[in-house]
């Protein structure tokens, strides 16, 4: 099972000063796609990086790149990530005023759509979605820093998500404390990607050691 699973690593648990070198050791693990979270210090008590940064890496590999949006009315920034390089472009429910505006706004931009959940929000806030995004992200952390344990009752929303996704090609994600020692029982619960940052890149064997951890379980 564990070798259909995604695997998605965080560059937010990379080394900045390295962020070059650390980008192409994620594509030489084995990873399925890169995870670029970008804080705005409005809706997430945190500031990352934005598209700037963004298109610097996309440069330098051909892995599909999420930018999960923790900002304030995130489809302001659609056109400009997807000129950065973004593939998905995943926005937090909570933060927009206008979701399904904002959900045609990405799409519009060539980008694939995807509706995050805080680990407050129940799953049946957003299933009226499901027609029109390619992700559902449950945050099994509280948004804004990463290194965080995560929350198992999160992972009783992905049934429900998968449940409305039936009949379609939807990815169920789960991001937020996923490491080698919890990974199979977010597989189990039926995550389709798992994305990880820590528990990836600050794996004692090294990110490689950790995704050849995950799909052999």
């Amino acid at each position: 099972m564990a070798q259909n699973v995604r695997i998605s690593a965080s560059v937010l648990a990379a080394d900045f000063s390295r962020l070059g070198e650390q980008v192409r050791m994620i594509e030489d693990s084995g990873c399925d796609e890169i995870h670029y979270d970008v804080m705005d210090g409005h809706f997430v008590p945190n500031i990352t990086f934005g598209a700037d940064v963004l298109a610097s890496i996309s440069n330098l590999t051909d892995l599909p790149v999420d930018a999960h949006m923790m900002v304030t009315e995130p489809g302001r920034f659609a056109a400009q990530f997807a000129a950065a390089g973004a593939t998905t472009y995943t926005v937090h429910a909570e933060a927009c005023s206008d979701l399904a505006g904002t959900l045609t706004d990405i799409a519009e931009a060539g980008m694939r759509p995807g509706i995050s959940i805080n680990p407050s929000t129940e799953a049946e806030a957003v299933i009226r979605f499901t027609s029109i995004v390619d992700r559902f992200l449950v945050m099994s952390v509280e948004p804004g820093f990463g290194g965080q344990s995560l929350i198992t009752e999160t992972l009783s929303k992905i049934g429900v998500l998968k449940a409305a996704g039936r009949g379609r090609e939807l990815d169920v994600a789960v991001d937020g404390g996923v490491k080698v020692e919890n990974a199979a029982s977010v597989i189990e619960a039926g995550a389709d990607t798992l994305i990880s940052g820590t528990g990836l890149m600050r794996y004692p064997g090294g990110a490689a050691s950790a995704v050849q951890a995950i799909r052999s379980l």
